[in-house]
């Protein structure tokens, strides 16, 4: 079993910063890319960035140049440091994780997290 937990959210005003963490652990052989999307109410879900397990990353484009994505491999951790945060940013941020596991080393699959709240208040 895997599980993907997340920390961090919480409420901040206009120009705050916060820093998301997500953890993941239980029956992982390996990780390929990790990310972090967000859901807005009444909104689909969208990717707001990812990182691989080389650490090439990518961006959406209304983040780029506030948010940082980065990963502790040895930690099984992503982390997500949002900077100059807009009321626009309030939303659920999932973790999400590409991974085999010890019981299917072969094929990787999308595991997410319970998703963590961020208010950003104007």
């Amino acid at each position: 079993q895997v599980q993907l937990v997340e920390s961090g959210g919480g409420l901040v005003q206009a120009g705050g910063s916060l820093r998301l963490s997500c953890v993941a652990s239980g029956s992982i052989f390996s990780i390929n890319g990790m990310g972090w999307y967000r859901q807005a109410p009444g909104k689909q879900r969208e990717l707001v960035a990812a990182i691989t397990s080389g650490g090439r990353t990518n961006y959406a484009d209304s983040v780029k140049g506030r948010f940082t994505i980065s990963r502790d491999n040895a930690k099984l951790t992503v982390y997500l440091q949002m900077d100059s945060l807009k009321p626009e940013d309030t939303a659920v941020y999932y973790c999400n994780a590409q991974l085999t596991t010890t019981t299917d080393w072969r094929r990787y699959v999308d595991y997410w997290g319970q998703g963590t709240q961020v208010t950003v208040s104007s």
